[in-house]
């Protein structure tokens, strides 16, 4: 039976009419159970079986409208036409069936790229960051974009902008890493090319996780973190910030964790006062999946549904996903109780509908299936995600033995990632994701159940070339294989072909590391938290097995985290941290061995030597980074194995005439350094300058560096280039004992290296007040110039 619509002349239909006056029309015509549609969502399986819109689960779940559709892509086996014919589907039901006509948002998880059984699978997050070249995000958003609107969606889960100082979080490998300057300069560029330069032909960016959810006790996922209110500002909340005020991001997601007894999803203060009140936030909070029953049934915060559905309201949190559950009957009970006052429902369907006709759903709520079909896996994205992979390789370690040389007799490869394609992707890449729906969807969650019907087709396979067929692809004959073991486990039945293998070798190629994902059998991603940093089940072992046989060792580590022991480094000729670098991975990493391109990508992270170490990091208050008076601990360094912005070339690198330009400067300008960078080798290679600051002496306890400006720069062997940074004077300072930013007048120390440990002092610049133009604001980025 079809419902009668309004006609066509309703103000709110007139795209000529400005957005707000459109908003109120369409708000004032809504009856409260249409409202509430507007917040809350489906998943794509409880109103499609497969490429066919199911016409009762339409009719009864969609009957007053719609606010979000999860996943068309990402949680079904379609590809990409068939996405588009389905989403296409949904939004005529919606159109043409329903009192509004009001279209749906269609949001997609975009980790890793789009999530999405015909799409490219890119780089992790992780190795991303570690290209530390912003531009490539800028580029893999903007491909994700073109994706995303000719399937029919309109939202992305992502950046993720969540600083992590602690690998023992499965979750480590979505992030940009420990630094804040450098998760905010990645994620803003991320923001950038996903949301374009239209909404209407953009996709909207979410930011997640509000806050602190990389920084839980423990690194165990949604645990309570325990930030003190001055580090939440500098450090956590600062990605966020950039995100919003000079990014525009459209919308942003709630982390799971509680901040000081308060859980995310249901603090005013951080969901209205800072996101709104203070930086301007006009977009719309989506709740992490499932984080408003969470309040009741996982936190004990909320006494049931109806109150944790109008505490989140109430804090400032608009839409309900995956599914809609706390924002129905709850919502409408607390709605009646009193809970809730029916403002906060007007408030938050104002901000679903004002993003709804600035994306242009209103006008273009449909899409061609074939134009999705031909934008989805093309040859330009595989080109853009190898050239990503082979530029977020990090060469850790090297005593010569890379590159391979030509003359090699024979390569062993080893280990339980050499032949598993699967392992190169990350928990949010498309087979893995199909795989956590199959386990916890079918079988249930202790916190959360996914409704996936029984018999839903989900095909998670994809094919696509291992790194064990790379290098046979390019030696031939000469590469000899052996498994060894597991990714875990504890069965060595494969150490004897693996060592004498490897034994017989000119070389033995390791490649060991992770299974990336949520499921039971991963070993890092999502749920997936980890103890120890130690390569999993008996790797070690066979490592160190192999090394015993005087072969030289070759490490090639895919994993999503720092990984391995020291004493494991120790044995190898040479360690290359190659991430999850998706499906281009293996490619480039073959032609990263054998000398095709030298690696340059540079450690997003520092890299322990043991858990016992966590947290450790570049950025340690003077106080902090050792173990005072003796330094170090009595069985292991206080220094990481490996520092942050560490990374080997197979070339050598020469900085020069480092210096800061002026001595003085005032509040509204910038620091301007110079320094010159020559290949001194004999070979093309990628150096990243990177300039640090330190605040000697300020009214509260400054880190001992902080990253402020950074450049990857393509050299030719006897090539030189110089870089000129210039830096606000307003990303100099903190929030002060008041609780606001200041920038504290006085001297700052200024150093260009090539890591956190390999510096050059530039000189001392210092800060003078200038009363005619007041403190500086806050900056989030700088300006280089190359030449």
């Amino acid at each position: 039976m079809t419902t009668p619509r309004l006609g066509q002349a309703a103000p709110y239909r007139d795209p000529a009419r400005a957005v707000d006056e459109r908003v109120e029309d369409l708000l004032g015509r809504m009856t409260l159970d249409e409202k509430l549609a507007q917040l809350g969502s489906r998943w794509v399986f409880e109103l499609a079986d497969g490429p066919r819109l199911l016409a009762e689960q339409a009719q009864r779940l969609l009957l007053n409208g719609l606010g979000q559709v999860t996943r068309i892509a990402g949680a079904s086996s379609l590809g990409a036409a068939e996405a588009a014919e389905l989403a296409n589907a949904l939004q005529r039901h919606l159109v043409e069936e329903t009192r509004l006509g009001i279209p749906a948002i269609v949001h997609e998880e975009i980790c890793s790229g789009l999530m999405a059984r015909e799409a490219t699978v890119f780089p992790q997050a992780i190795g991303l960051a570690s290209t530390w070249e912003p531009t490539l995000a800028e580029a893999l958003a903007g491909t994700i974009r073109t994706q995303m609107r000719a399937a029919g969606a309109h939202q992305g889960l992502g950046p993720v902008l969540d600083v992590c100082r602690d690998p023992r979080w499965g979750r480590l490998e979505e992030t940009f890493g420990e630094d804040p300057h450098l998760v905010a300069r990645m994620g803003l560029s991320f923001v950038r090319g996903l949301q374009g330069d239209d909404a209407r032909t953009g996709v909207a960016a979410t930011a997640k996780h509000l806050v602190g959810y990389g920084a839980s006790e423990g690194g165990r996922n949604w645990g309570p973190a325990q930030i003190p209110a001055r580090e939440l500002r500098d450090v956590y909340l600062h990605p966020f910030e950039a995100a919003v005020r000079a990014g525009g991001v459209r919308s942003v997601m709630n982390a799971y964790n509680e901040l000081d007894g308060i859980p995310c999803a249901a603090d005013p203060g951080l969901l209205t006062g800072i996101l709104r009140d203070e930086w301007g936030f006009e977009g719309c909070v989506v709740s992490d999946y499932f984080s408003i029953r969470q309040l009741a049934d996982y936190h004990r915060f909320a006494l049931g549904a109806e109150e944790a559905a109008a505490m989140t309201l109430s804090s400032g949190l608009d839409v309900e996903l995956p599914s809609t559950d706390c924002y129905a009957e709850p919502l409408l009970g607390a709605l009646a109780s009193g809970l809730v006052a029916p403002e906060a429902v007007d408030e938050a369907v104002r901000r679903v509908l004002r993003t709804k006709f600035e994306l242009g759903l209103f006008e273009q709520p449909y899409v061609t299936p074939s134009r999705a079909a031909a934008a989805s896996d093309t040859p330009a994205h595989r080109e853009l995600a190898r050239k990503i992979a082979r530029k977020s390789l990090v060469l850790l370690a090297n005593d010569g033995t890379l590159p391979l040389r030509a003359e090699l007799g024979s390569v062993a490869v080893v280990g339980p990632c050499a032949d598993a394609s699967r392992n190169l992707l990350g928990d949010y890449a498309y087979p893995a994701h199909v795989e956590s729906l199959a386990e916890i969807g079918q079988s249930g969650g202790q916190d959360f159940a996914i409704p996936v019907p029984e018999g839903y087709g989900l095909d998670g396979s994809i094919s696509f070339p291992s790194v064990l067929d790379a290098l046979r692809g390019r030696l031939g004959d000469r590469v000899r294989h052996a498994r060894g073991c597991d990714v875990g486990g504890h069965s060595r039945d494969g150490f004897d072909e693996a060592v004498a293998l490897a034994g017989e070798a000119d070389v033995a190629v390791m490649v060991m590391g992770d299974k990336s994902g949520l499921t039971n059998d991963a070993t890092s991603g999502e749920t997936r938290d980890r103890a120890s940093l130690e390569l999993p089940g008996v790797q070690e072992e066979l490592v160190a097995a192999v090394a015993e046989t005087g072969t030289p060792v070759v490490l090639v580590l895919v994993a999503g985290r720092p990984i391995g022991s020291p004493e494991i480094h120790a044995r190898c000729a040479a360690v290359l941290m190659a991430w999850l670098p998706g499906e281009e991975g293996a490619a480039a990493i073959a032609e990263t061995l054998l000398g095709d391109v030298s690696p340059g990508g540079k450690l997003p992270v520092s890299y322990p030597r043991s858990a016992g170490q966590l947290p450790v990091f570049y950025g340690h208050k003077i106080s902090g980074g050792r173990s005072h008076w003796k330094v170090d601990y009595v069985e292991t360094p206080a220094a990481p194995l490996y520092r942050f912005g560490h990374g080997l070339s197979y070339t050598t690198f020469a900085l020069r005439d480092v210096a800061v330009r002026r001595s003085e400067v005032s509040w509204t300008e910038t620091i301007t350094v110079d320094a010159s960078v020559a290949n001194t080798g004999e070979r093309a290679g990628d150096e990243v300058v990177q300039l640090y600051v330190r605040d000697p002496y300020a009214s509260v306890t400054r880190p001992v560096l902080e990253l402020k400006g950074f450049v990857r720069l393509e050299l030719a062997a006897g090539e030189s280039k110089r870089v000129t940074f210039d830096v606000p004077v307003g990303q100099l300072g903190f929030h002060g004992r008041d609780g606001r930013y200041v920038v504290e007048p006085g001297r700052f120390d200024v150093f260009v290296g090539t890591s956190s440990a390999e510096l050059a002092a530039a000189g001392s610049v210092t800060v003078v007040a200038d009363a005619s133009s007041g403190p500086p604001a806050k900056a989030y980025d700088g300006w280089v110039t190359v030449e």
